[in-house]
Formats: C-alpha cells, sequence, structure tokens
C-alpha cells in the first residue's frame, strides 16, 4: 500500500526531527554569544557565532580533570567488564565444567535479588575502596543479564571447532583466544558499547563513592552545572561556577556537547558489528 508507505516514512521523519533537533539546539547554544543564550533570541541557528564557550572549558581544571577521570573510568570498567563477562561466560557455557549449575543458580539468583545501597555502601568501605576509581568499576564489573547472553552465545558455536583445537594440543585459553574470540567479534563489541555507555554515564555511583569533587567523572560536573548554585559546590569550583553563571547556558551546553563527543565518536567503528551483535546470543540455535 503506498499510502501507509507515505505515512509511516513521515512519521519516521518527525520521529528523527524530534531526535535531531535538540541536538541542533544544544550545538546553537554552546556556540552563541553569551548575550544571545541568556535572551533566548534564536531556536536553531545563532545570529553570531562565539567560541568563548569552548574556550571556557578548553581552559576550566574542573572540566579537563572530569574529562580525564571519565576517560580512566570508561577504560578500565569497560576493559575489566569484558576480562570478567569473556571468561566467565565461556567457562559456563562447557558442560564439563565442575559445579557450572551451582555457579549458574547465584549468578540468576542476583538478577532476582539485590542487596541495596548501604550494604553495598559497607562492603565498598570495608574493601578500602571509598575515593578510588574501583569503587566504580568493580560493583559493576559484570551482570547476570551480560553472563547469560554471552554464555548462550558462547554455546551457539559448533563444538566441533572446539574438539579440534583440543586434538591439535590446545588448552582451554588457546581454544578461547585462538577459536572463541575470533568468531565473536559482534557480541563481544556489542557489548563493549553497552560497557563504554555504562561507565561513560556513570552519575549515582560517584556521588556516593568519590568525596572529593577532583575526582568526578563527567556527569557529576554536568549536573553542577546545570543545575549551578554557589552554595552546593566546592570553594575550589566556586571561581569557575561564577565564571560559569557569567558565560551563561552556552557553557553548560557546550559541557553536555563535549561530553556526548566521545561515545558519538566511538559508535561508528562498531555500527557494524552492532546491528548482528545485538540479536546474537538472545536465543539458541
Amino acid at each position: 500500500m503506498k499510502w501507509f508507505d507515505t505515512l509511516n516514512a513521515f512519521f519516521l521523519v518527525l520521529i528523527g526531527l524530534s531526535v535531531l533537533i535538540p541536538f541542533v539546539y544544544i550545538t546553537a547554544v554552546s556556540f552563541s554569544p553569551p548575550s544571545e543564550s541568556l535572551g533566548g533570541r534564536f531556536y536553531l541557528w545563532p545570529k553570531e557565532w562565539s567560541f568563548a564557550a569552548y574556550d571556557y572549558l578548553f581552559h576550566a581544571r574542573n572540566f579537563i580533570r572530569s574529562l580525564q577521570n571519565s576517560v580512566v573510568i570508561t577504560v578500565l570498567g569497560t576493559c575489566v567488564n569484558l576480562l570478567i563477562s569473556i571468561t566467565l561466560s565461556y567457562a559456563l557455557s562447557k558442560r564439563f565444567v565442575p559445579g557450572r549449575r551451582i555457579a549458574l543458580l547465584f549468578i540468576f539468583f542476583t538478577m532476582i535479588f539485590h542487596g541495596g545501597m548501604i550494604p553495598s555502601y559497607l562492603v565498598v568501605k570495608s574493601l578500602g575502596l571509598i575515593d578510588s576509581y574501583w569503587a566504580i568499576i568493580l560493583p559493576a564489573a559484570t551482570s547476570a543479564f551480560n553472563i547469560m547472553v554471552i554464555r548462550t552465545f558462547f554455546q551457539s558455536l559448533p563444538e566441533s571447532l572446539d574438539e579440534a583445537a583440543r586434538i591439535d594440543g590446545a588448552g582451554e585459553f588457546r581454544i578461547l583466544l585462538s577459536v572463541v574470540l575470533p568468531l565473536s567479534k559482534p557480541i563481544i563489541a556489542t557489548f563493549a558499547l553497552f560497557f563504554m555507555v555504562q561507565y561513560w554515564n556513570e552519575f549515582f555511583s560517584a556521588i556516593i563513592y568519590l568525596n572529593d569533587s577532583r575526582d568526578w567523572p563527567i556527569q557529576p560536573l554536568l549536573r553542577q552545572m546545570v543545575a549551578i548554585s554557589a552554595s552546593n559546590i566546592s570553594a575550589d569550583a566556586a571561581l569557575d561556577a561564577q565564571l560559569a553563571v557569567s558565560l551563561g547556558p552556552n557553557v553548560q551546553n557546550a559541557a553536555i556537547l563535549l561530553a556526548m563527543l566521545p561515545i558519538v565518536a566511538v559508535y561508528p567503528f562498531l555500527q557494524k558489528y552492532f546491528a548482528k551483535g545485538a540479536m546474537l546470543g538472545s536465543i539458541k540455535e
């Protein structure tokens, strides 16, 4: 039906515009002078272009330090998450591993019951991880859902490949590195993107476990800039906050745009694996 295809395309265009317009607006505000952004004198295109917001951010110690913290947390967290999820899922996908069913039961139990915020905080504190990046990375190092999906994908691979490698004298780590991982690029790329987004957008754990604002990743700082108030920020950030207020919403929107760019820049490199990997492991053939 032609009319249905036309109507469907029309609605898809509207949905696309509804997603694109806020991004264009944020970009326009970030490149506008403070006088225009504060007065709201434009909608989607600034009358005068200005780089004052970006010049301020690239010279703001707090912002640069928060970006560096986010990069460290994201890289370490993604590597740790991939390492634990892949090795544990591979071991649980093998029927000959002793205690596999009991381990699966304990992992599945965590999908239904959770200790809660206070017990989690007490565990992190007892391990001496407060004011450390590891307080954000280790509690989220893996999840039952990730393990179940990756394990199901590993089980879908032909067992004849493992058997052939074992006949040639390969051990389990060799099989994992040389046989399984090259065939698992879609699922690994998909979960790597999930992990990167998870750690890059980390907010709640950072404000709970990191008492020093100098250790904050970018998301808590963004909240501070968007809902800025001189009464609820630390003394070392007061000067930056006053300057941000004087520059107006263009600084806030420029910070939001810069915080989005790393993930947006990584996605095209993983896109070819993402569509396939999002479905792989969801069902077992």
